[in-house]
């Protein structure tokens, strides 16, 4: 059995999780397996496989979340001045991070080289000052003045512009492959709302009935996109 693993600061456990819960159904297609480990300060996933090509494949992506999404998440968070409700603005950085996620990820892609052991957060601290200038200027460029009716034109521009189907039932957002999505996780609380903004929904098909909050966000921000059956 080939052996990898990826650690990050223990703080940053939601991390972890998410990897581990992408990474171990790979491993254990392939008649291996995975464990969560902490030590000190760090938490780790410690993954085998006959072949660990298929495990950095599969990292690679995974990371990419992680980054494209928690990270970023953060780092908007953080460095955005905008006189939102707290429920708003988490939705414009949601949105922010969909209108850009597959150049992110791409070059995230690009960047990660996952080796026996690797460090998520060094990866994130030394390999990625370029889209962090990237993402700096996206920040200027979002004016103080950013007001709600402003968040409803850029989620319905991002709507407009994308031909991506998503389902809802219940509290859970589905795919096209109709696996469940759980990237919002990585923001710090998983909720339907986020999750609906990060899949860069075109389409949200709501299989049954809705609760009236989440009703009332998808006519709100996508009055002409959302299905009912």
């Amino acid at each position: 059995m080939e052996e990898i693993t990826l650690s990050e600061e223990r703080e940053n456990g939601g991390f972890v999780a998410y990897l581990y819960n992408a990474l171990l159904p790979e491993a254990m297609a392939e008649g291996g397996a995975g464990e969560l480990a902490y030590d000190g300060d760090r938490a780790s996933i410690r993954l085998r496989a006959p072949s660990a090509r298929c495990l950095r494949v599969r990292a690679a992506d995974a990371v990419a979340d992680v980054v494209c999404i928690g990270y970023k998440y953060r780092f908007f968070d953080a460095r955005l001045s905008v006189c939102l409700p707290r429920r708003e603005r988490r939705l414009l950085i949601a949105a922010l991070i969909a209108a850009d996620y597959e150049g992110d990820a791409a070059y995230v892609r690009r960047k990660v080289r996952v080796t026996d052991a690797w460090a998520v957060d060094g990866f994130w601290n030394f390999r990625l000052g370029a889209l962090k200038e990237k993402w700096d200027r996206i920040v200027r460029y979002v004016p103080a003045t950013f007001a709600a009716p402003d968040l409803k034109k850029f989620c319905s521009f991002l709507a407009g512009e994308s031909a991506n189907k998503i389902y809802l039932k219940g509290n859970v957002v589905y795919g096209s492959d109709f696996a469940p999505l759980r990237r919002s996780r990585l923001t710090g609380r998983e909720d339907v709302e986020t999750e609906i903004i990060l899949s860069d929904a075109g389409f949200i098909y709501c299989l049954g009935e809705i609760d009236d909050s989440v009703g009332d966000f998808l006519q709100k921000y996508y009055a002409e996109r959302a299905i009912f059956s």
